[in-house]
């Protein structure tokens, strides 16, 4: 198997393993709709992944990006009419230039990672006291009701979910294939170290945009598409403590930097915020524990140690025994 099968092999597994959900829970309405959060939450995961993951930019304003790429699609094709197919890209894209201004931002004023936490952070408070002031335009806290994708797929039970399925490993294997290029090498050094990366010739400025640019679009893009599929959006879809708390747990669980970190923690805490749902005030409790305990097994998240594990005992198993060479027989000389 060739190096690029072997790459994006984890992808295609993933994703084969990922479309079997509807056929045990195609079913239940209220399962595909955890399903598809469950998808939501991968895609950001990705979008941070290259954001945070790569180059160490601490955008804490996913939920904005999100919202106003699901705010602005929504306006565009429900009041300024529209076709869904240009509005959902274009709001998409101005998430992503607002991601690459504030990497721009952060390399002109030289911010290191908690200054740029904070400056997004602000930017994502601010946006939501935008969301609420402007009542005629985005509904305020009661939120606006999205009709455009109604009477589609879009509004179905399980064609979504492939939808977001689709994205998802379309993420996926972008950002593979990041990793693999000059692009993803770049990164790398940037993560390690960026002055000694600036001293090797890397372009920081152009490779952190970069990085702001893609994961925006790509977090841009799924918030938007979410919105659609939902048909209602308000401040609480795409809340600070709903999105990045949310998307950084997962994030930081799966694993920081590793590809299929994202789909693990996501599953992982889709899973255990349903298993806690039924607990009334205690979940809150039961659900920091959970967290904490599982943050103490796997520090630098669950992928990374499992696949440190697994080279360890290929490192540990004993190679196959040779078979005993044979002597040389040696002919005799015939007497002269």
């Amino acid at each position: 198997m060739s190096g690029a099968w072997r790459a994006y092999l984890p992808v295609a597994v993933v994703g084969l393993l990922l479309a079997a959900v509807p056929l045990f829970a195609g079913h239940s309405r209220y399962l595909m709709g955890l399903a598809v959060g469950t998808l939501v939450f991968a895609c950001y995961g990705v979008g941070l992944n290259v954001i945070f993951g790569s180059t160490g930019q601490l955008f804490l304003c996913l939920g904005a990006l999100a919202g106003m790429a699901g705010y602005g699609s929504a306006i565009l094709s429900d009041r300024g009419g529209w076709p869904l197919i240009l509005a959902l890209p274009v709001a998409a894209a101005a998430a992503a230039g607002l991601g690459g201004l504030f990497s721009w931002i952060a390399v002109r004023r030289g911010l290191d990672v908690i200054f740029v936490g904070i400056v997004t952070l602000a930017f994502s408070l601010g946006f939501g006291n935008l969301l609420l002031g402007q009542r005629d335009l985005t509904g305020g806290e009661t939120g606006i009701v999205v009709e455009a994708g109604a009477g589609t797929f879009l509004r179905g039970e399980v064609p979504p979910y492939y939808l977001f399925l689709l994205v998802l490993v379309v993420f996926l294997m972008g950002y593979r294939g990041i990793q693999r290029s000059s692009m993803g090498w770049a990164f790398r050094a940037l993560r390690d170290d960026p002055e000694a990366a600036e001293l090797a010739g890397i372009d920081v400025a152009r490779y952190r945009i970069r990085a702001g640019l893609i994961g925006s679009a790509m977090v841009g893009l799924a918030g938007g598409l979410y919105a659609h599929v939902e048909g209602f959006v308000s401040p609480t879809t795409y809340a600070f403590q709903h999105v990045d708390v949310r998307t950084l747990v997962v994030l930081a669980f799966g694993g920081i930097g590793s590809l299929l970190g994202p789909i693990v923690g996501a599953v992982a805490f889709g899973v255990l915020d349903e298993l806690l749902r039924g607990l009334g005030q205690l979940r809150t409790a039961v659900y920091g524990v959970a967290l904490i305990a599982l943050f103490l097994g796997f520090r630098s998240g669950v992928v990374p140690v499992v696949s440190g594990m697994a080279r360890k005992l290929h490192r540990r198993r004993p190679a196959p025994a040779r078979p005993a060479r044979r002597p040389a027989m040696h002919r005799r000389r015939r007497p002269g």
